[in-house]
């Protein structure tokens, strides 16, 4: 095994402000505490939450790395006390609570996956953030099931993509919301019933119009804002709204008598922050359920674009820009 370096690049926030305060910097190598792995890390899904951290409202937890990046693939370098579950030189991919922007990265073994030999490194690092995320809010707080209809918020988003994927491979009926006639396209290419512009269309009566008038069973949102009463009005009687981020705002005048009068159950979650022993669960479930499918090429992360890791800043305006369709990726 090669000899490991005192120091790596990674990616700092010299300052609260735009993509420009990212800035590469040499750290010390981190080490694996007890039950963790080092990973060298060959490439880091850039997601929202990044962002924001980056704008200086999303902190890491207490204990986290200050460094942004909450999913990586590489290979394992070094294990910590305990970490008996891999061996040195396997590829993996893990969720990690911060520091995936960097060449070294630690990350705990119950929520560190094998990768399938047929992704690739870049590929798989798309994969634990989002399918982490769609796997826990769509399928374990929304319940979709076989023959259900969805209505997903952002098709084009790197969750918006990964949720039509991972909806219509468990047979749920899939409506995607999207800006653009592109992006509307890019939602059916992966396998969306029904795009909806929501820039020419009312997705509310879109979605009655698709579903008969009943409604969408599980609604996923990251706007919020406005939408919030809207996913009432396009939900069915007994439907599931999951909220995971409010990109158009965390306020909002809503009439509830909707939740009661159609029995809807309205949830969110965030995950950055929680247990290592909940991660675990999903790291778990996918491992059963999804890995699979990923290793017979059923599904495969749509890559947006790559950048190199010292690029970061490029990577962030990219996706503030939101002409992304899929995921954007640092590589080391």
């Amino acid at each position: 095994m090669t000899k490991l370096p005192t120091e790596m690049t990674c990616i700092g926030i010299i300052k609260s402000g735009g993509p420009e305060v990212l800035v590469a910097e040499q750290r010390a190598l981190p080490k694996p505490a007890a039950g963790e792995v080092l990973i060298r890390v060959a490439a880091a899904g850039v997601n929202r939450p990044d962002v924001v951290q980056r704008q200086g409202s999303y902190p890491p937890p207490p204990g986290a790395s200050d460094i942004p990046g909450l999913e990586i693939a590489g290979e394992i370098v070094a294990l910590g006390e305990g970490a008996d579950r891999f061996k040195l030189g396997e590829r993996v991919m893990a969720l990690v609570t911060g520091g995936g922007y960097a060449e070294y990265c630690t990350a705990h073994q119950s929520c560190t996956l094998p990768v399938p030999s047929a992704l690739s490194l870049s590929e798989a690092a798309c994969v634990p953030e989002t399918f982490f995320t769609v796997w826990h809010n769509v399928f374990e707080r929304g319940g979709l099931q076989s023959g259900m209809t969805i209505l997903i918020h952002g098709g084009t988003s790197g969750i918006g993509t990964t949720a039509i994927m991972l909806a219509k491979a468990f047979g749920a009926k899939v409506l995607a919301t999207a800006g653009s006639q592109e992006k509307c396209d890019a939602c059916l290419r992966l396998g969306a019933d029904r795009a909806i512009n929501y820039r020419s269309e009312d997705f509310v009566a879109a979605t009655k119009e698709f579903t008969g008038k009943t409604g969408a069973n599980v609604i996923l949102d990251m706007v919020g804002g406005d939408y919030i009463q809207r996913n009432f009005e396009a939900a069915a009687i007994d439907g599931r709204i999951v909220q995971i981020a409010f990109l158009g705002g965390d306020t909002a005048k809503v009439n509830f008598s909707r939740l009661m009068l159609k029995r809807l159950t309205y949830t969110g979650s965030t995950l950055r922050s929680r247990a290592v022993t909940d991660k675990a669960a999903i790291a778990t479930a996918l491992q059963t359920r999804v890995l699979p499918l990923l290793a017979a090429g059923k599904l495969k992360p749509l890559i947006d674009s790559t950048f190199p890791l010292v690029n970061a800043s490029e990577a962030h305006a990219r996706m503030e820009s939101s002409h992304h369709i899929g995921k954007i990726v640092l590589l080391c």
